[in-house]
């Protein structure tokens, strides 16, 4: 079994709060509810970066470009995957998890907590940029057969 749901995002910090709510609709879709807490979390970090790092400054679209953040959720068998793509060639930096006082820079320290993994790579082909991802691990979906 195999889903996917991607959404444009506008390079605005509202645009968190639209990726949760598409991340709830979508793990809702997939019977994943009880999931939604920590990979809401780790959704709204990975769109916080990529909304701060990953924009130039000034970040204005042309109708004609391709928005510069998308969120991608992606489903396999026992697994999920949130993925963030940004225009930014610049790695995530994960800042000092040791300053609990900190007001930024636990981002990446919190999707390391919440996700089994996390990684990124630079995009290729005529796509610019990169895709910073995190796993998680769920159960399997029933089957078309399996009792209800």
């Amino acid at each position: 079994m195999s889903d996917a749901a991607s959404c444009a995002l506008p390079p605005r910090y509202e645009a968190v709060r639209e990726a949760r709510q598409f991340t709830r609709g979508t793990l809702g879709q997939w019977k994943l509810d009880d999931r939604f807490d920590d990979v809401c979390l780790v959704v709204s970090e990975l769109v916080t970066n990529a909304l701060r790092h990953g924009l130039p400054s000034g970040n204005g679209t042309r109708p004609d470009q391709d928005p510069p953040v998308r969120l991608h959720l992606m489903r396999w068998t026992e697994r999920l995957v949130c993925a963030v793509r940004d225009p930014s060639h610049d790695s995530p930096v994960a800042g000092d998890s040791e300053d609990f006082s900190a007001e930024s820079g636990r981002g990446l320290f919190l999707v390391d907590s919440f996700a089994d993994s996390w990684g990124w790579h630079p995009l290729g082909g005529s796509l610019n940029g990169k895709l910073v991802w995190a796993l998680f691990q769920v159960p399997s979906a029933p089957g078309p057969h399996s009792a209800h």
